[in-house]
């Protein structure tokens, strides 16, 4: 990928915002919570599950926002390394690995104030990847939103915890995904010719949607990317959904204020000013947003229709996983695993 990595990081650790100030007994006591809580949880989303018998509980890495920001860089780069670009002049690749790294890194410093926890497949040194937990987000969120400390934290851990299972318990998921990801980089797109002349269409489309930037990326794929865009879309939408449903159906024996943690959390992923909205807009944030309402929605349908043992058929082969259309109809999918 024409991408300066090494520039990406610089240009995150430099704009990154300096995280809340509290007494180092708080923030001891926070990073040592958070550590054990991530193994803790990771039982607790095995018991909702029944997914991951006999694989070992791990802890987490807790990090402050330049140490994410970096490690999210370099599970990028490890993602998008089977891309195979067309190949420009070695001029021409060094300004856009520049401009790229530039982008890289200011993306991901503003997403570095924000992200509370991150599980990263393609991070660490082995095949169980890398759950990373951001202690001055997680504490800056909890007191915004006024909840219990350690409730909090715990919630958190179970929503990260969840997507580290599915990468550790579907053996195949791991590289599917990265070949996913490969193939869609990898396509040339011969229809970017024909911007202009759908631009019409593509301000039509994103007036429609309430400004979702995912419209317009769609409008500029060629018809065999977008398919495998299409399939990328619904896959990490099941893993985000999914993970949000797991989050909450651990219920208030594990987490005692969790509805009240789930309201205000739901309202705050909506909020923001005019600014904030804007660049999660750019940024894809608000179409993610959207992926766990939809993904979340689907789970609770099908665990309802056939049991959490019903929909763990996801699992069972990329042949299984379901489409985007399924999963604004579960029902569809229901049938065609035969669960009805």
């Amino acid at each position: 990928m024409p991408v300066d990595w090494a520039l990406a990081r610089r240009t995150a650790a430099r704009l990154v915002p300096a995280g809340p100030t509290v007494s180092r007994d708080v923030a001891v006591e926070l990073v040592r919570r958070l550590r054990s809580d991530a193994a803790v949880a990771e039982g607790h989303v095995r018991a909702v599950t029944n997914m991951g018998e006999g694989l070992p509980l791990l802890p987490a890495d807790v990090v402050d926002r330049p140490a994410w920001a970096a490690a999210a860089i370099d599970g990028m780069a490890a993602l998008t390394a089977g891309a195979r670009l067309p190949h420009t002049p070695k001029v021409a690749r060094a300004v856009t690995a520049t401009t790229a790294g530039l982008q890289v890194g200011g993306v991901l410093a503003y997403l570095g104030g924000r992200v509370l926890g991150q599980y990263d497949p393609f991070g660490g040194a082995d095949s169980q990847g890398r759950l990373l937990l951001v202690a001055p987000n997680v504490y800056a969120a909890q007191q915004a939103l006024d909840v219990p400390s350690a409730d909090f934290g715990m919630w958190v851990c179970l929503h990260e915890a969840t997507h580290r299972l599915q990468f550790t318990a579907v053996p195949w998921l791991r590289d599917h995904f990265a070949h996913e990801v490969g193939q869609f980089l990898s396509m040339a797109d011969g229809t970017r010719g024909g911007i202009l002349e759908r631009l019409p269409e593509a301000i039509s489309a994103i007036r429609g949607s309430g400004g979702d930037s995912l419209v317009l990326v769609e409008l500029l794929q060629g018809p065999e990317q977008r398919a495998v865009l299409d399939r990328l879309l619904a896959l990490t939408t099941l893993l985000e959904g999914h993970a949000d449903h797991v989050m909450d159906a651990a219920g208030p024996d594990v987490v005692p204020s969790v509805e009240t943690i789930r309201a205000r959390f739901t309202l705050r992923r909506r909020g923001g000013g005019l600014v904030d909205r804007l660049l999660r807009a750019l940024l894809g944030v608000e179409a993610k947003v959207k992926q766990y309402a939809v993904g979340s929605a689907f789970t609770k349908y099908v665990v309802l229709a056939a049991g959490m043992d019903g929909f763990n058929r996801v699992w069972e082969s990329p042949e299984t996983l379901p489409t985007r259309a399924e999963l604004a109809d579960p029902a569809s999918w229901v049938r065609r695993l035969r669960l009805d």
